[in-house]
């Protein structure tokens, strides 16, 4: 099977609503369990014509964009939403909307991955109004200090106004309180304008209890596998074949209608699937082919508790050929370091060794024995290129999984250091939003469902989550619109004191990021660690560039110069809110020092 094949086998046939030129739609769906199946369009009823492998589809002259309509499948009483609905206005109990036909994207090509600085967004807390229209203001102070792409956090139409969105059920829907689809086109042409690239998180692993329409129309669920969101996806048992075209053509979708740069999918080690091609890989191959289609590049960024580095290995190399994906091991090693926990997985962390297996290796497990997991954990990654790794100090799972969904509580001085060992680091980094001037606004778990029964439920799971931290107290309430609201970003907070420093501060990195060959994106580190004294020292080189980076872990002040180079950024001098030491490393700093060749 070449790669076209994969693109055909997850593209084949339109799902939902198309509308055709002139006048009139064509509706589809894919329903094995029924023999006979009608979409019913602003109230009015007409049968589809069954077609093979348990579709169903046929054309309405009446209906166009903004018709409402759903589906009545044999012997039910009630109509449903399309389960590849491209808008659900009235949320997902509500009926869906037929959505005209978007033009093709402009043309437009992303930096190359390695130079991509990523800011992570959440729609509705980091925009004024909560919509995609009203984030492209802050998109532009990000892009004015150097950041070339945002993350957003999942689209797909859950349950009620506010939540994080991964408890999705409408995967095709961009959420109706962020604006709808068309707003999404509108904010990633806005992204593009602006030479910032833009990424989608899609879920593949669960679909979300609440709304849930699929499990009435086809065997999209299997019980031979468990995951701890939800019912497992049918990937590789009867009928799979037609679940993978759902969820491969739902993610082309994003990068071929809106013109999305990337997707990160979500937690993969949640996607059980044993045949001899998995999902993953006829994806992979598949928005490879589209690459080759249009010119146009589109990356795939993974997240995976496995350790796994076939994820990153390329397809002919035998791998499962994703670009890049998040690395937790580059965050639990700093966060340990710099805060001093010791509980839950960051029982595996807290050498200084830790950090530099990091900056050098990519994993720091790469297959020894994790006293967290009580086995051996991960696979070496020491020959993978820098770029296969996003690196963070915050993302929106290691804040918003805590109890009470705070940030980083560290001195001032050690804020600095996570900024600038994340921004500094040969990956590709990635900031939270508002990290960049250190929002102290908290992101706690939100929600908004409405069945009471399922909102306990989330309540007692928030609380069971947090007992291997040994954190006490109650975490703030998912469903409290007080616990959403308290998630807004304060960005005005900027404009002054350690917020105006730090800014000031990420501004300087990205510069230096940008400016400094030995400091770009995909090149290469090696870290030393002293474990005595506390210091990690990481040295790049790029041709006659090079830039040696020291940060002082300890409780003594240190002296990390080294010879023939000078110093071009010191955390604790007095421009970005410090004492003014010299090049002498005092606890808790870091100083960067350069060479370059002539």
């Amino acid at each position: 099977m070449d790669v076209s094949d994969s693109y055909r086998n997850l593209t084949e046939g339109t799902l939902g609503a198309s509308a055709l030129a002139g006048s009139g739609v064509r509706f589809r769906v894919w329903a094995p369990f029924a023999r006979e199946v009608a979409v019913e369009v602003d109230g009015r009823r007409h049968r589809l014509e069954p077609e093979d492998r348990g579709y169903h589809a046929g054309a309405v002259d009446e209906a166009g964009p903004g018709s409402r309509y759903g589906f009545v499948l044999e012997g039910g009483d009630r109509t449903l939403p399309d389960p590849a609905s491209r808008s659900q206005p009235d949320g997902v109990h509500g009926l869906s909307e037929v959505v005209g036909a978007f033009d093709p994207p402009p043309s437009w090509v992303p930096a190359e991955l390695r130079d991509w600085v990523i800011s992570e967004l959440h729609v509705g807390t980091a925009s004024p109004d909560g919509t995609l229209d009203g984030l492209v203001r802050y998109v532009e102070r990000l892009a004015g200090i150097g950041v070339n792409a945002v993350e957003l956090m999942p689209l797909a139409e859950f349950p009620g106004d506010r939540g994080w969105g991964y408890d999705g059920v409408f995967p095709f829907a961009v959420h109706h309180a962020c604006g709808g689809p068309r707003a999404l086109r509108r904010f990633v042409e806005a992204c593009h304008e602006l030479a910032v690239a833009v990424i989608v998180d899609v879920v593949d692993n669960h679909v979300g209890p609440e709304g849930n329409v699929l499990r009435g129309f086809g065997p999209y669920f299997t019980d031979r596998y468990r995951t701890p969101w939800g019912d497992a996806i049918n990937f590789d048992g009867p009928g799979s074949d037609e679940v993978r075209r759902f969820f491969g053509g739902n993610a082309l979708m994003w990068l071929e209608e809106f013109g999305v740069d990337a997707l990160r999918v979500d937690a993969i080690h949640g996607i059980v699937d044993t045949t001899a091609r998995p999902f993953l890989l006829e994806l992979a191959e598949a928005v490879r082919d589209l690459d080759e289609r249009d010119g146009r590049p589109r990356r795939l960024i993974a997240e995976s508790a496995l350790g796994d580095v076939r994820t990153v290995t390329p397809l002919d190399g035998g791998g499962i050929g994703f670009d890049a994906q998040w690395n937790d091991e580059f965050h639990h090693a700093l966060h340990a370091l710099l805060t001093g926990e010791r509980t839950g997985y960051y029982a595996d962390f807290g050498r200084v060794q830790d950090l530099a297996d990091a900056f050098q290796r990519g994993f720091v497990y790469r297959g020894r024995r994790s006293a967290f997991h009580r086995r051996r954990q991960g696979s070496d990654s020491s020959h993978l290129p820098p770029e296969r790794f996003v690196v963070f100090a915050q993302n929106h799972d290691q804040i918003g999984n805590r109890m009470r969904g705070e940030r980083m509580e560290v001195p001032f001085g050690r804020r600095k250091v996570a900024l600038g060992l994340t921004l500094l680091a040969p990956g590709v980094p990635l900031l939270f939003q508002g990290e960049e001037y250190g929002e102290t606004a908290p992101f706690p778990y939100f929600i908004s469902h409405t069945d009471r029964e399922l909102v306990e439920d989330v309540r007692r799971g928030r609380r069971e989550e947090f007992a291997s931290f040994g954190w006490e107290g109650e975490p703030p309430d998912p469903q409290a619109l007080s616990t959403f609201e308290s998630a807004r970003l304060r960005p005005t907070s900027a404009d002054g004191g350690e917020h105006a420093a730090l800014l000031a501060w990420t501004t300087e990195l990205l510069g230096l990021r940008h400016r400094i060959p030995a400091l770009r994106g995909g090149v290469p580190a090696t870290a030393g660690a002293d474990e005595e004294r506390r210091l990690l020292t990481v040295r790049r080189q790029d041709g006659g560039s090079a830039a040696v980076l020291v940060v002082n872990f300890g409780d003594r002040p240190s002296d990390g110069r080294p010879d023939g180079f000078r110093l071009v950024l010191h955390s604790e001098d007095e421009r970005w809110g410090g004492e003014g030491t010299g090049e002498s490393l005092p606890p808790g700093s870091l100083a960067l020092w350069v060479r370059a060749s002539g």
